[in-house]
């Protein structure tokens, strides 16, 4: 149960299901919610407003065009209102909307303002379920940061057995709930994360780099702020976008430009995670015009990066938790506990490019994690997004055992 009381948006669309969504309310409420229900015009041809409102005791929302006519109920300031949005049931109609971008009614228009917890619950026919578009509609939205719960099985609405049934109201509570208590033991935290490579510049056209997606810090900093971390991500040169509008954003090229950006925010973390590709070395002179090519080879004077790693571990204090991360092609275990002494991290992570599915610009990640108190955590092959939560999971764990 939550220690306060917990501003809950009810999501109802337009399926068999949504007679459960009465339920749902009642128990959301004997947790100590207040629940407030979106209904798309097709829920309500199976529930009806004044039941939704009688259980509520507030109104519902279902047109979007009503709802600007009041500026306390329009979906921007409900979307502030809400600590979590629940979508019971989530048809494939409205899966298929949320995952597109597509806003037509009220609930769809919520969802695209909403940046908080997302709990989808879907329900309908297992043929639907299992429809191509439909599993990769849900895998976006379950990328982009929603929680997406399972399905029961039994008989359906359409006279069938099998996957599809809307998972019973206890069990969405309970998740919620759940989902709730994890965004709040970072909270009041506040975290720093580098993400993505650097670009050492040669001349005006051309750069040293590496492949790196940004991808791994991009899920690390949303992980943080659905903790409840006040989150600033400084990235190299990315074509990624964040899902939460909360977690601030620095944008830079090249090392010392990172390097500047964490020097900046650091003192006021409790949390720096370095999972930044930052290149070893730069041009010891730029050109100022592009480099012509006059021969068959070309010779360049490098000189060593700054390691904003070491940089913050050496300068750390008590209170604050440094993670790096260490890419390795040999003896990686070893190289990794180094790294780890060397940098004064508290916790590494070591990528192994002798993976399969791990390292530079794939989705997925194997990771092991490895700490100053000498434990030593290994991974399975995960979603990106699946290791930053394990990751994050284990520092907060790490970080309350260090009190």
């Amino acid at each position: 149960m939550p220690n306060k009381p917990r501003h809950i948006i009810l999501g109802i669309s337009g399926g068999i299901a949504a007679y459960k969504s009465l339920s749902l309310i009642r128990l959301l409420q004997k947790n100590g919610a207040e629940v407030r229900v979106v209904a798309t015009p097709n829920a309500l041809q199976f529930v009806t407003p004044l039941s939704l409102q009688t259980l509520s005791c507030n109104a519902v929302y279902t047109d979007p065009f009503k709802i600007l006519e009041h500026v306390e109920v329009e979906h921007v300031a409900l979307a502030d209102w809400g600590d979590a949005l629940v979508v019971a049931p989530a048809t494939a109609d409205v899966v298929g909307k949320f995952a597109n971008g597509i806003a037509d009614d009220a609930l769809t228009t919520l969802f695209l303002a909403f940046n908080k917890p997302v709990v989808l619950a879907p329900a309908m026919n297992h043929k639907m379920l299992q429809h191509p578009a439909v599993v990769e509609n849900l895998q976006t939205l379950s990328a982009r940061g929603c929680h997406v719960l399972g399905t029961g099985e039994g008989y359906l609405a359409c006279g069938t057995n099998g996957s599809g049934r809307m998972l019973e109201p206890e069990q969405i509570c309970d998740t919620l709930f759940r989902i709730l208590a994890l965004s709040q033991d970072l909270s009041g935290r506040r975290a720093l994360v580098t993400a993505g490579p650097t670009y050492e510049p040669l001349d005006p056209v051309r750069f040293i780099g590496n492949h790196s997606s940004g991808l791994m810090g991009f899920c690390l900093a949303e992980s943080l702020a659905r903790h409840g971390a006040q989150v600033v991500l400084v990235t190299g040169p990315t074509h990624l976008e964040l899902q939460n509008t909360d977690i601030q954003r620095i944008d830079v090229m090249a090392a010392q430009q990172m390097l500047a950006a964490c020097e900046d925010h650091f003192p006021q973390c409790d949390i720096a995670i370095m999972s930044a590709a930052v290149a070893d070395y730069t041009p010891q002179e730029v050109a100022s015009q592009k480099i012509k090519k006059q021969s068959d080879t070309l010779t360049l004077t490098l000189k060593k990066n700054p390691d904003i790693l070491s940089t913050l571990g050496h300068r750390k204090t008590d209170r604050q938790c440094v993670v790096g991360f260490a890419l390795e092609t040999e003896n990686e275990l070893e190289n990794a506990r180094l790294k780890l002494q060397n940098k004064n991290a508290d916790i590494i992570v070591l990528n192994s490019l002798n993976h399969s599915g791990a390292g530079f610009k794939t989705p997925t990640n194997q990771v092991t994690i490895i700490d100053k108190k000498g434990h030593v955590t290994n991974g399975n092959l995960k979603d990106k997004r699946e290791v930053a939560e394990d990751i994050v999971s284990y520092l907060v764990d790490y970080m309350s055992d260090t009190k």
